[in-house]
């Protein structure tokens, strides 16, 4: 801001000047003076980060490697939900197990039980006997999210250790079209060993489990997946309480929304795209690939009330659909059965 040499000028310029300077020197210390680390991540790092933990899982094989180690060792994260030791991860980070170790934030390491799982959420639950009171994860309502939100992931990246990245939610509702599973998408770093990681807010509580990256290396390329932290709770609690998930099933299927005439009157529908052959959908008959949902339980054919209709019933309960295929429109009703590992 200040020349070494400054030219020759009379007095009322460089009182002028000076009055322009001594400005800029105010604003500067005002700035200086005002900065910290208040925008920071420390104090949501600092208040999630004990109830994350590291997991270490061996295969059920024997065969070494010449160096001694085990070939097939997993490395994922966990979260833990109680203080008596109930934690969440995902399924494929312990699949296929015969030890699960987990490491606390304290450097303690136990060995953990497998309580349960759900393969189509690709959530477990394990268990541990803890020495002293363990700090569980505080929950928000994962429902409330909204684009644009400042997360964080904290995971076991790369078996590194406890690793912290930040982004935004990048998408709600990511789903591939499966109607059983409802992901946040994120551009927070993830990568192998973050799996079964938290995905935190701005301040410090739970709104996912990250759970999946779409790559073509294997390795973070800006977009990563978490499981909803109210769907990670009803799932877990599900499992704790019945040593599997309860919730109704009409099959394995994807849809996407279809815009299309109907009697020359733009509208829009549900897509049946995959159609899987087993489940009371499938079992039907009558439906297949390439048919378009008009209505849910005479509802309109949106994603939220397909999702609504499936939470919302207890298997042996009727959800009733109207299709339309081979350009002919028909009512179905197709009864719900326990969803099945």
């Amino acid at each position: 801001f200040f020349n070494p040499h400054p030219a020759k000028r009379d007095s009322s310029t460089s009182r002028g000047l000076g009055d322009v300077y001594k400005r800029q020197v105010g604003i500067l210390t005002y700035l200086y003076t005002n900065m910290s680390n208040s925008d920071g991540y420390g104090a949501a790092i600092a208040k999630a980060s004990p109830s994350v933990i590291n997991i270490s899982s061996k295969k059920n094989i024997d065969t070494r490697s010449f160096n001694g180690r085990l070939p097939n060792d997993l490395m994922g994260s966990g979260i833990i939900i109680s203080n008596d030791g109930y934690i969440i991860t995902n399924l494929h980070v312990i699949e296929g197990t015969r030890i699960i170790e987990v490491e606390l934030d304290d450097g303690q390491v136990y060995t953990a039980s497998l309580i349960g799982f759900d393969e189509r959420s690709d959530l477990a639950v394990i268990k541990i006997t803890p020495i002293d009171t363990l700090q569980p994860i505080e929950v928000s309502n994962s429902s409330s999210v909204q684009i644009g939100d400042q997360v964080i992931a904290i995971g076991n990246a790369f078996g590194l250790g406890k690793t912290f990245t930040s982004g935004i939610i990048s998408a709600t509702g990511r789903d591939y079209g499966n109607p059983y599973l409802e992901l946040i998408q994120t551009d927070a770093a993830i990568n192998p060993g973050n799996s079964g990681g938290a995905l935190i807010n701005h301040k410090g509580n739970l709104i996912g489990m990250n759970t999946k990256i779409f790559s073509q290396t294997g390795s973070y390329a800006g977009i990563g997946f978490a499981l909803p932290a109210n769907k990670m709770i009803e799932v877990a609690s599900e499992i704790i309480q019945f040593g599997s998930v309860k919730r109704s099933w009409i099959g394995d299927f994807r849809v996407k929304v279809k815009r299309f005439l109907l009697n020359n009157n733009p509208t829009y529908g549900l897509e049946i795209l995959e159609l899987r052959n087993y489940g009371p959908l499938f079992n039907s008959g009558k439906i297949k690939p390439g048919a378009i949902i008009l209505s849910i339980n005479n509802e309109s054919p949106t994603w939220e009330n397909l999702t609504g209709a499936l939470k919302n019933s207890f298997p042996g309960d009727e959800i009733s659909f109207r299709i339309l295929q081979n350009s002919n429109v028909e009512d179905y009703k197709v009864m719900t059965e326990a969803i099945p590992n």
